[in-house]
């Protein structure tokens, strides 16, 4: 399973909870984190050709090999973090047959205010969606980051319970 973040942080929270995804995923299932998006050029149809830049083969090449997608985002300024969307856009190309075509995925994560990023995970959802791939619309896990109390999610039993469950989820979705 590929896992996104749409936070180039390193002490990100929402890096941190892409972590703690990974440590979650069920005996013999691997998630890969593909921790390159800042090094993505912006989508342009002029440079996407059979000499496109090395970290987006890189990026395609990961959405290929995946079986689903976990997209871990905060919000910004009420939206879909650029980092990301362009992520997005490269993934959606080519057009009806992109790396992610069919496959299932689920977007999560931690924003500050009291909804943690559910207009951002909205916004991916919408935005992945029409790129590709299969929302698993009934995965949804947008944590208030004042929950966490500065704490890694790991130390919170409910949050790692929850985390746990979307992951396991997403990866009973392959088929």
């Amino acid at each position: 399973m590929l896992v996104l973040i749409g936070s180039l942080r390193k002490a990100s929270i929402n890096r941190q909870l892409a972590e703690l995804a990974v440590e979650s995923a069920p005996e013999g299932v691997t998630l890969q984190l593909f921790d390159r998006l800042g090094e993505l050029p912006f989508y342009d149809e002029d440079i996407d050709n059979d000499d496109v830049a090395e970290p987006v083969r890189a990026l395609r090449e990961a959405a290929a090999a995946a079986d689903a997608a976990l997209v871990v985002t905060p919000e910004y300024n009420g939206s879909i973090p650029g980092v990301l969307k362009n992520a997005i856009d490269w993934l959606s190309r080519p057009y009806g047959s992109g790396a992610l075509q069919g496959k299932p995925f689920a977007v999560i994560g931690t924003a500050l205010g009291q909804y943690g990023g559910v207009w951002a995970h909205d916004e991916t959802r919408k935005s992945l969606a029409i790129a590709g791939p299969r929302a698993v619309e009934d995965l949804k896990l947008s944590i208030p980051s004042a929950t966490l109390d500065g704490k890694h999610p790991r130390e919170h039993a409910e949050v790692a319970g929850q985390v746990r469950e979307v992951v396991g989820k997403l990866v009973a979705e392959v088929g």
